[in-house]
């Protein structure tokens, strides 16, 4: 019988799952480690590109993607209007929810 090293990728997958379980974070993830999740995030990182990397390009340095990157980010979690949400940012949209779920909490 000989014994294989599992892939990278297999290790990466469990040390992500490990993670996720020490976070106390539910993964989703299917059977070999592939995120249901991913066209969401291409969907972002689409956004992303065409809305900064090209529209604004060239780039001089590293840390002027770095601080562009820093400006989209707290742009698209904090003053991006979400229509399906009642036209409020994202993160005003989930500071809403955990209150309603910690006024929920209180009442039980």
């Amino acid at each position: 019988m000989v014994l294989r090293r599992p892939l990278a990728k297999q290790y990466l997958a469990l040390r992500y799952t490990e993670r996720l379980a020490g976070a106390g974070i539910e993964p989703s993830v299917g059977s070999v480690g592939d995120s249901y999740d991913n066209a969401v995030a291409e969907t972002i990182n689409g956004s992303f590109k065409a809305e900064v990397i090209h529209r604004r390009g060239p780039w001089r340095s590293f840390e002027a993607v770095e601080y562009a990157t820093l400006e989209w980010v707290d742009w698209y979690n904090h003053r991006r209007l979400l229509s399906p949400i009642g036209n409020v940012p994202p993160a005003e949209a989930e500071a809403r929810y955990h209150a309603h779920v910690g006024d929920q909490a209180l009442a039980a």
